[in-house]
């Protein structure tokens, strides 16, 4: 059967068949009995069936069986005279495939018809799965490092609280020597330190079991000076020359914890994965691009070859160089850290020639 409409102003003729057979989409017209009675090339191209195949047998038949009960219940109220609107179920195809459809159908009772037209929807549907497996490994791995800070935290209470029970001991009237009175010193303020980042820690783990993280506008130099302060035998020791510009904006409206935790995870990176023989040679600094505040921090390190890490380097776990300090979880926090409020982070890289981290606060 062929349609055919003149348009009476201009005299031109339309095939409205046409249309039917280059349409993408399922067209197809289903009678109450249950089975097609006509159909599109789509329907046979993507089934895989035969056109004779498809009209010889019911069409509850290419059903996929876990939803053939709801699909023949919403079909009854199809035929009831109820338009169906967005109606999502699974068919076969003829090689096992598994394929996702979203109906319309309109009734016609007069003629014991239904008019259908059904889109494929299994790109979506993948997706969608994968992004809630995707986020349930999220979750998961979410539960297990919450779980691992209060053990961590849990744990070093007792040998932090015993080391700064050990500097109240010792009689410094008695020392004469300058550099050990310096080094008891150093260790001294580095122990009260940890002990007070762990006690921000143990703090923002249970502020945290709430959704909402607090943010707070954040003087950046203070913030690093408290980093910087905490890991100052390691700076020393490695000899690295750091290099601080925070001129275009000095504060920032993030969460406390979180900037501190970035600071510290890229200086100490960046310290770890000096060039063997070279000092490292670090430059953090904030900048203004079009409105967004940006903090840059780059280094003269080992870098990275992109072409093979690419999205991975911000993965948990992920490790590209062979430091026997690699854990594979510092890049991951400073990547959820930001994110998690909105900003985002890129990163520049070649091997040898050191790493450049571009973070854009959302603020």
């Amino acid at each position: 059967m062929t349609i055919k409409q003149i348009n009476p102003d201009s005299g031109v003729e339309y095939h409205f068949d046409n249309f039917f057979n280059i349409s993408a989409d399922f067209i197809c017209i289903a009678g109450f009995d249950g089975y097609f009675k006509r159909i599109n090339p789509a329907v046979s191209k993507l089934l895989g069936y035969s056109e004779e195949e498809l009209y010889a047998r019911p069409i509850s038949s290419f059903v996929y069986a876990p939803d053939l009960k709801i699909t023949i219940e919403t079909r009854e109220e199809v035929y009831k005279n109820k338009p169906l609107l967005n109606f999502e179920n699974r068919y076969l195809t003829k090689s096992g495939e598994i394929v996702w459809l979203s109906w319309t159908s309109m009734p016609i009772e007069s003629e014991k018809l239904v008019y259908a037209i059904a889109k494929n929807i299994t790109h979506k549907k993948r997706v969608e799965e994968e992004r809630n497996l995707l986020l349930a490994n999220l979750t998961q791995i979410n539960k297990e490092l919450t779980l691992l800070s209060h053990k961590t935290s849990h744990d070093l209470k007792s040998p932090i609280n015993n080391m700064l029970s050990v500097f109240s001991l010792i009689d410094i009237s008695k020392i004469n020597d300058p550099e050990t009175l310096e080094l008891i010193e150093i260790l001294k303020l580095t122990s009260e330190n940890l002990k007070q980042t762990l006690n921000d820690s143990i703090d923002e783990l249970s502020e945290n079991q709430s959704i909402n993280t607090q943010i707070e506008e954040i003087n950046l130099n203070e913030s690093l000076n408290e980093v910087l302060s905490s890991i100052n035998s390691l700076v020393r020791d490695s000899k690295a020359v750091i290099n601080v510009d925070f001129s275009d904006f000095e504060t920032v409206a993030f969460n406390k914890s979180y900037i501190k935790s970035i600071f510290l995870n890229l200086l100490t990176n960046s310290i770890k994965y000096a060039k063997p023989h070279q000092s490292p040679v670090i430059t953090i600094q904030s900048r203004k691009i079009n409105g967004v505040n940006q903090l840059i921090f780059s280094d003269n390190g080992l870098g990275f070859d992109m072409d093979k890490v690419k999205d991975k380097i911000f993965g948990l776990y992920e490790k590209f160089h062979s430091n026997i300090d690699s854990n594979g979880i510092g890049l991951y926090l400073v990547y959820n850290h930001i994110t998690s409020l909105g900003g985002r982070i890129a990163v520049e890289s070649k091997i040898n020639e050191g790493a450049k981290f571009t973070i854009s606060f959302r603020y």
